[in-house]
């Protein structure tokens, strides 16, 4: 027992883990006329791209691609994926990230015959099952933010922010209102100022008290006829829930500003309070944090939007609904467009695979089954704070949600040891690292989200590993030892100075440089 209690949650036995071997780019594996497919046995014809192509699509020069054998590509990319991390490995307490172990039954879900090998163009009467899929997926969301009605056409949590910052700008127009200013927290996600400005808003931050809540005096003084609203999340990015939130609500309101939930973290509170009775107007969710879909690498990802009644018709379209009847008494679906709609701001009507997966999810667990998720991802996160408080004592005081943040200010005063130095160490003892240094509001941050899929063992183990880097940081061969780390993984120390300062984008360009070096 005591053994699995110290090997829980780690991913240092995965393969080639403690190789150092480099594996060559698909450019290197390249050799000339080899190749992947063949369509010598279709019966395809061969033409000259000059027969069907017009002049000018034509490339003068062949297009420097890789050619290399199926057998070849495969190995490639799979020796790559055995010396990745990801949640399927071990534990990845990324804050703010919900990178959290998904169950194996919503990928069955999401390949299940009937749903695959669909297009999103096919005739409304062939495509039923998913407008009815879509269609309750929008009510169970919509149930659980507490929200009306709700949009699925955002393909990542950056797009449902901007999503919803054009239909708070939509709302405002249609009364008449010209609002130039979002108020955003000084803890925020980095995203919410992005979006606000691409929005064509102009981002005013409210700073946090010495609680790490928002400080709600600061908050009245930025509030005035120019404020469209405010974006944040509750709770906070420094895992804290904002006690004051119905204040702020109305405070906001009572100028005429709507108020905006970053879905982030939606992870801690689902099934014990929703965004819309604290008072907020928009809601967007990231079903690839919370609900079921492997996250990272890029995608996919899913954003939905959810509103409250009076933001229901600017809602983007043509989005899925109960039409009609059919003759036999069942429900017929289609597409509407509500009446003061955004428009589209996906091609087609959001990435399909992550609503099988989300609905799968929320239908396996139940309303009490999310419930017990966010109970138990709030626990984890006040167990593993209290856990390694003794060497990383958190930022603010008190119990936090489903993360915290921790200063390494003052190992760093004592050892010199930095927080990225820590997190750096951490990956040798087969753990992914923690956020570093965000919010920027605490100095030397770290910041974990163990989630609710940890275990006790796993989480006694990343406690004893960080315990170990913090004895380590107090010797001097222990501090030799982390400012090197890693040294066991296939890509060892980084020259992060030079990596900000010399961008390398492209393979031809990095064969330049070394050979002018």
């Amino acid at each position: 027992m005591n053994q699995i209690s110290q090997s829980g949650g780690r991913a240092s036995s995965i393969p080639l883990m403690d190789g150092h071997s480099s594996e060559p780019t698909i450019f290197e594996l390249s050799v000339p006329g080899r190749t992947a497919a063949s369509f010598r046995t279709t019966g395809v014809p061969v033409k000259d791209p000059s027969e069907t192509i017009p002049a000018l699509a034509l490339r003068d020069d062949d297009l420097d691609m890789p050619e290399v054998s199926e057998r070849d590509l495969v190995a490639h990319f799979t020796r790559l994926t055995h010396r990745q991390y990801s949640v399927d490995l071990g534990a990845y307490p990324l804050g703010s990230c919900t990178m959290k172990y998904n169950p194996k039954f919503a990928d069955v879900a999401a390949v299940m015959p009937g749903l695959t090998n669909v297009h999103p163009n096919q005739p409304e009467s062939t495509i039923q099952g998913w407008l009815e899929l879509m269609v309750t997926l929008e009510t169970y969301f919509s149930e659980i933010t507490g929200m009306a009605g709700a949009t699925l056409q955002p393909s990542a949590g950056a797009q449902g922010e901007l999503t919803g910052l054009l239909i708070m700008r939509a709302y405002h127009k249609d009364l008449g209102r010209q609002r130039k200013n979002v108020i955003i927290p000084d803890s925020a996600h980095g995203t919410n100022p992005a979006s606000v400005t691409l929005s064509g808003y102009h981002p005013v931050t409210v700073k946090s008290g010495p609680n790490g809540l928002v400080d709600l005096e600061a908050l009245r003084s930025h509030l005035d006829e120019d404020t469209a609203g405010i974006m944040l999340t509750n709770p906070n990015t420094l895992g804290l829930f904002e006690k004051e939130i119905l204040e702020i609500s109305r405070a906001v309101h009572d100028v005429g500003g709507l108020l905006y939930y970053d879905g982030a973290n939606l992870n801690a509170v689902m099934g014990v309070v929703r965004p819309g009775d604290m008072g907020f107007d928009i809601v967007h969710s990231n079903l690839h944090k919370t609900f079921a879909t492997p996250h990272g690498g890029g995608g996919p990802g899913s954003g939905p939007v959810a509103v409250s009644q009076r933001m229901l018709d600017f809602l983007p379209g043509p989005k899925p609904a109960a039409v009609g009847t059919n003759p036999n008494g069942t429900t017929r679906y289609g597409f509407v467009q509500p009446s003061k709609s955004i428009g589209r701001i996906h091609s087609f009507h959001g990435n399909s695979m992550v609503f099988v997966r989300a609905l799968a999810y929320m239908m396996y667990y139940g309303g009490e089954g999310l419930t017990e998720v966010a109970q138990a991802a709030v626990l984890n996160a006040n167990w593993l704070r209290e856990r390694i408080s003794g060497s990383y004592p958190t930022a603010y005081d008190g119990i936090c949600m489903h993360e915290f943040v921790v200063s390494a200010s003052q190992i760093k005063k004592e050892t010199g040891m930095r927080g990225l130095d820590i997190a750096k160490k951490l990956l040798e003892f087969g753990f992914h690292s923690p956020t570093v240094y965000f919010p920027l509001v605490v100095d030397e941050a770290l910041m974990f989200e163990p989630t609710e899929t940890e275990s006790l063992q796993t989480l006694q183990a990343l406690a004893e590993a960080l315990q170990q880097i913090a004895d380590m940081s107090r010797t001097d061969e222990g501090k030799v030892e982390i400012h090197k780390a890693p040294t066991q993984t296939p890509v060892t120390r980084l020259d992060e100075a030079r990596a900000a300062r010399t961008l390398i984008p492209t393979f031809d360009v990095s064969a330049s440089i070394n050979v002018k070096q």
